[in-house]
Parts: C-alpha cells; sequence; structure tokens
C-alpha cells in the first residue's frame, strides 16, 4: 500500500469535504495541517510548488483537488 499523507486546513471547506468522505468510509491517514504545523505548509510548498489543500501526498507526489482526491480514495479504499 502506498504510503499516505493529506494536507488540509481546518477552515477550507473543500478539505472538510474529503474529511467527511474519510469519515464515512473509515479512512484514517495522517494529517498534516498547514496553519498549525509550519514544517507541513513548507513542505507542501516544495513539493508541490503551492499552498493550495486539500493535497493528497501519494508516496511523497501530490494530488490535488477534493474530486479528484477523493475518486482516489475511493478507488484505493474500497470498501
Amino acid at each position: 500500500m502506498p504510503a499516505y499523507e493529506l494536507f488540509i486546513m481546518s477552515s477550507c471547506p473543500y478539505c472538510q469535504k474529503v474529511l467527511r468522505f474519510m469519515g464515512r468510509h473509515g479512512i484514517e491517514l495522517p494529517l498534516r495541517d498547514i496553519t498549525s504545523d509550519p514544517d507541513a505548509r513548507e513542505e507542501l510548498v516544495r513539493v508541490g510548488g503551492k499552498p493550495q489543500v486539500p493535497c493528497l501526498f501519494i508516496d511523497g507526489a501530490p494530488l490535488y483537488e477534493s474530486d479528484d482526491i477523493i475518486a482516489h480514495l475511493s478507488e484505493s479504499f474500497e470498501d
């Protein structure tokens, strides 16, 4: 299974959309909140080139856009 990290901001509605999907499907991933963790923000910008959230790192590669993240999680964590 790939290594996952989800970069979020608690105030971001698109992040909340992904987190609600994860909650409904029992998916637990390491979360990195870029508002409370400056190192997470720095890593997000360094790897992805921008501080956009939500961003799912899959084996260190960034995947942006809540709908794309949900589609990936849906395929990877089928019930």
